[in-house]
């Protein structure tokens, strides 16, 4: 049985849980590490790895402390090299590799960052997507579980005047709309996902309950908001 579950996600800083039951993983961690101790009700030993998918700070400010605490970090050579970090627990994922009962997959992403990257965890029956800050994701099928960007709905974004126009072009240009979210999903196999979980939320620019009635009711599936970090 597969659980995930959000410590943190948004722009204020991102870190998500995932375990099988044998082995527990972190993707990102993008908020202080005392924050993430908290989330995981102080049990950060049980913790195997942590991927980190880009160099941003709200996806891995407590990579340094998560590295002193003896967890191997995987990431990128692009994102290792913009951190500017060494030492035997930090890989360079390049192809799939294993960790505990695990198999991870990365994948590139778009994003304007050095190399980012998406991760396809594989255990078992079981395939779990996981791709943020991007404006493409390759198509996978036989998904059991998603966790997708759905940052900004475009209509939103367009009549917010609070934010200056070269911002709103970043944003276009650098993270998933609740508009792509539907066409991805639209043309992948859904039939044995168990569950949509959508990450990375603009605070300003979104609207959780019309993303979640939305999703709900182009897939038939179960669909969670991960909560922002704040």
């Amino acid at each position: 049985m597969i659980k995930v579950m959000t410590i943190a996600s948004g722009s204020a800083g991102n870190c998500y849980r995932i375990t099988d039951g044998t082995t527990s993983i972190l993707i990102e961690c993008g908020i202080p590490i005392k924050d993430i101790r908290s989330g995981l009700g102080y049990q950060l030993s049980e913790i195997s790895a942590c991927l980190i998918s880009h160099e941003h700070k709200d996806h891995c400010v407590a990579i340094k402390d998560i590295l002193k605490l003896g967890i191997d970090c995987y990431m990128s050579q692009g994102t290792k090299e913009a951190l500017n970090l060494s030492g035997h627990r930090v890989h360079v994922i390049k192809n799939e590799v294993r960790i505990g009962t695990w198999r991870v997959m990365p994948f590139r992403t778009k994003h304007d960052s050095a190399e980012p990257i998406g991760f396809l965890l594989i255990s078992g029956k079981y395939r779990l997507l996981f791709a943020t800050d991007t404006t493409y994701i390759p198509r996978f099928h036989f998904l059991s579980h998603v966790m997708i960007e759905c940052n900004y709905d475009p209509e939103i974004l367009k009549q917010n005047n609070n934010i200056p126009p070269t911002t709103k072009q970043r944003i276009r240009k650098a993270h998933f709309s609740i508009v792509q979210v539907k066409q991805y999903l639209q043309s992948i196999d859904l039939r044995n996902v168990r569950g949509i979980w959508l990450i990375h939320l603009s605070n300003e620019n979104s609207h959780e309950l019309t993303f979640k009635r939305t999703i709900q009711e182009i897939t038939g599936k179960p669909v969670y908001i991960a909560p922002p970090y704040s």
